[in-house]
């Protein structure tokens, strides 16, 4: 195995949440920044964050209803009547 490939490791790695959250962890970097942690994640505090999808899922059905309807095409049989 070759010898000094490894990054250093960190013990004490320092992680800061922008949410005002701080821990360690070992890592490989000293100083870690994150948006989001456990502490402010949606999914481990149970404070789900409702997305507007019906108000989108409403635009595509107005935009939809707009729209005309394509005309059939004729084929060789009814021309021919």
């Amino acid at each position: 195995m070759k010898s000094d490939i490894h990054p250093k490791y960190f013990n004490k790695a320092s992680i800061h949440c922008a949410c005002g959250n701080k821990f360690t962890v070992g890592a490989t970097k000293e100083f870690i920044e994150t948006e989001i942690c456990s502490q402010c994640h949606p999914f481990y505090t149970k404070k789900e964050k409702i997305m507007d999808t019906l108000g989108q899922v409403q635009k595509f059905k107005d935009r939809l209803s707009k729209k005309k309807p394509a005309k059939a095409k004729k084929t060789k049989v009814e021309e021919a009547k």
